[in-house]
């Protein structure tokens, strides 16, 4: 399928008027344009029934938190999402994905947890895992504080948020708790480093860039030390994936990171753990967070709003 004529506009104007990359750019700097890119992008104004911004203990310190209880949402005991935003594991944060977590509280009949994980290069890994899975373990434990109904709780990201939430999966199941229900893994990062077709057929200029990911990866890990193929890095690279949560995974046709996302759901399935894999042929990485000007994110939205509205019953 063709690129869809919408995001080949969006590719052909960002071409046009290039701006630095991200890798020329000190975090910070990265940070900040892609705060600028979801500004323009995103949605804004959705209505939500509710926002509260909370504080939790994390590994590192406190750890800031954001709870989405949707319109209408019919009471306490609700079903809740804890999801952790994309970015790299370097730019991202709650105000860039605050648009995305909105409408899927609302599709979703959930309330969404964002949690703002510590980032790199300030904070190398495993400290986003470490902090993930610390957030998910503390909605099981405060679920009547938060009005969730604690056998009903599902983790999802987007990219490196969907690499954190199949890492606390396999977290959870390796210690046993908390209990997760379901995973969203939205075109997420399975593998570090990976070199499949889709990482080198989209190397460059599909907005997601290969070069990008390296500078991801050289800001996360210290290279000379890191198992490339440790699960809470390369969650594909776990040898059993068994007894995991149910999954949906998206990917997206032109990203590079399709293969690798794929190859996920596929393992998964192989295990005996039942994953939906949902492809966007025509669409780019990132296109969940371009809801303002792409008609298919809505959708995409949509549809796995519907999911987790489905695995919560």
């Amino acid at each position: 399928m063709a690129l869809d004529a919408i995001v080949k506009g969006l590719l052909d104007e960002m071409a046009a008027n290039p701006q630095p990359k991200l890798w020329e750019l000190p975090p910070a700097g990265g940070r900040e344009m892609y705060r600028m890119i979801a500004t323009q992008l995103e949605t804004q104004g959705i209505s939500i029934g509710k926002v509260e911004n909370k504080t939790i203990p994390g590994p590192g310190g406190q750890l800031p938190i954001r709870v989405y209880t949707p319109v209408a949402s019919g009471g306490t005991g609700l079903p809740a999402l804890v999801f952790f935003h994309g970015g790299g594991f370097v730019i991202g944060d709650l105000e860039t994905h605050d648009a995305l977590c909105r409408t899927l509280a609302n599709e979703s009949g959930a309330k969404v947890i964002a949690v703002d994980y510590r980032l790199a290069p300030e904070h190398k890994y495993p400290a986003a895992a470490d902090d993930c899975y610390a957030a998910t373990k503390w909605v099981e434990s405060n679920a009547s504080s938060l009005g969730i109904d604690p056998n009903r709780i599902a983790v999802g990201g987007d990219s490196a948020g969907g690499n954190l939430a199949a890492v606390v999966c396999q977290m959870a199941k390796q210690k046993g708790a908390p209990s997760i229900v379901f995973q969203l893994l939205i075109y997420p990062v399975t593998q570090y480093r990976a070199n499949t077709e889709s990482m080198k057929s989209f190397a460059e200029g599909y907005f997601l860039e290969r070069r990008t990911m390296d500078w991801f990866f050289d800001q996360y890990t210290d290279a000379a030390s890191v198992d490339p193929n440790d699960p809470r890095l390369s969650p594909l690279a776990a040898s059993d994936l068994s007894g995991l949560p149910r999954a949906y995974v998206v990917t997206a046709g032109f990203d590079p990171l399709r293969d690798e996302g794929k190859a996920y759901a596929d393992k998964l399935n192989r295990a005996g753990v039942a994953a939906i894999s949902v492809d966007y042929p025509s669409m780019i990485h990132g296109f969940f967070n371009m809801s303002a000007v792409l008609p298919q994110a809505r959708q995409a939205i949509a549809d796995a709003g519907a999911a987790l509205r489905k695995a919560f019953g």
